[in-house]
């Protein structure tokens, strides 16, 4: 079985496990995999409440969704760390060259049974196991169809703000009815979109502005405060065709709110 250092070595990237931070990036709050798909890691992992990266490298491994395995996101270089503002502690690194082909496509298989994310190399380099090496980069995966979008506002934002085609090309072809909903509360929010763009013109206006202009969110958003929206998670309840008029998508929305009581116990005023 390949290990992680051994196929760094092969690539031509030659460091040491004792030169190295391991650092195990989990979903505590923020979503690792997600700054990563959004190109934002590297800013991301820098923000530290301690000083945990006291080493010259630290090796970046994201958790996946399967038990187990982690995502190879980058050998970085430490140059120095100063003071933050928001955060105790901002690191300054930069990616190893020679590495650019492995970033975010080798999987790791490895049991952590310990709660620290940031380890001596050394302890742990040898059950750092390569399990798959992918033909491409990890990124947002493609439209799964209708009935299956189930959207955090996080990942609405990835999609949009990277264009990515084939979310794009499938939600402005249609005009639809759509659900919001809370989940720190479980309060629904039924909407439709209609006209040009159909679903996804309706769908950036949330990543732009984060409660699309309704009237209800955005008092949700003004007593909550607006990264209260990172709580929103994005679904479509039916899809119709760009040609029904606007009266027609809303006689469906209507229907939606009824069948939701989204107007007596959720987020719609009328």
């Amino acid at each position: 079985m390949l290990n992680l250092f051994s196929l760094l070595e092969v690539s031509g990237v030659n460091v040491t496990p004792n030169q190295t931070k391991l650092h195990f990036a989990s979903n505590q709050g923020s979503d690792p995999l997600l700054a990563f798909y959004s190109g934002k890691f590297k800013t991301w992992q820098e923000e530290q409440t301690r000083k945990n990266f006291e080493r010259p490298y630290v090796i970046s491994l994201i958790q996946l969704p399967e038990r187990g395995t982690w995502l190879f996101s980058g050998l970085y270089r430490v140059n120095g760390v100063t003071e933050g503002t928001h955060v105790p502690w901002i690191y300054s690194t930069e990616l190893v060259e020679g590495q650019e082909n492995l970033v975010g496509r080798v999987v790791l298989r490895f049991q952590k049974d310990f709660r620290n994310s940031y380890v001596f190399g050394e302890k742990y380099a040898s059950g750092l196991v390569v399990i798959e090496l992918r033909r491409e980069r990890a990124a947002i995966s493609e439209f799964p169809g209708y009935k299956d979008v189930l959207l955090t506002k996080a990942e609405l934002d990835v999609i949009v703000s990277q264009n990515l085609e084939s979310w794009r090309a499938a939600l402005s072809s249609v005009s639809g009815i759509y659900l919001i909903v809370d989940q720190s509360t479980g309060k629904q929010y039924v909407g439709s979109a209609y006209g040009e763009g159909g679903i996804w013109t309706r769908w950036c206006q949330y990543y732009l502005t984060r409660h699309g202009g309704n009237e209800e969110l955005v008092a949700l958003l003004r007593n909550a405060g607006s990264e209260h929206a990172n709580n929103f998670q994005f679904a479509v309840l039916e899809v119709c065709d760009l040609a029904f008029t606007k009266d027609q998508v809303i006689g469906r929305e209507s229907h939606w709110k009824n069948v939701l009581c989204s107007k007596e116990h959720g987020l719609n005023r009328n």
